[in-house]
């Protein structure tokens, strides 16, 4: 990876709807060795898709909780079980697995109170393995899907 690859990628973090010939120009390069180094990037794994970014309270979504996940067991297949489980529940935004207790913690959006409230008693809590919950409103999103910082040694 060369520094044009680093512009693209920097370039299609900003705006991944840029037209081929746009991205090209501002990084300095012709549309068709973009083109290419685009496609290896995306066939290399570095680029591993493009989507919207949707703004959930204007869809409904009035209500966002950070839940921590304490697990009864570590064990592999309780693991397993419960992290495939947790794929399978749309309202759960980001999950990640923690060193220590809480062994999870989860973003997740509701349409309002007593949607999330539902939610926690009859999927959060019903989970694989799940020995505790605990869970705190989100007062306001400071940061959100910020790009990745320069990577300028790669």
């Amino acid at each position: 990876m060369d520094d044009v690859d680093r512009r693209i990628l920097a370039e299609l973090q900003r705006d991944g709807r840029r037209t081929l010939t746009d991205l090209a120009e501002s990084v300095g390069v012709s549309a068709s060795p973009c083109h290419r180094r685009l496609r290896a990037l995306e066939r290399d794994g570095v680029i591993i898709g493009y989507r919207a970014l949707l703004d959930p309270t204007a869809l409904g979504f009035t209500f966002e909780a950070v839940v921590f996940v304490s697990m009864r067991h570590g064990d592999t297949d309780t693991v397993a079980a419960f992290e495939a489980a947790l794929g399978e529940v749309p309202e759960v935004r980001d999950a990640h697995r923690l060193f220590g207790d809480p062994d999870y913690v989860l973003n997740v959006v509701a349409r309002d109170l007593a949607a999330f409230t539902q939610l926690y008693d009859e999927q959060l809590a019903a989970l694989p393995g799940v020995d505790r919950l605990r869970s705190t409103p989100v007062m306001r999103t400071v940061v959100a899907d910020r790009p990745l910082p320069p990577f300028v040694g790669l």
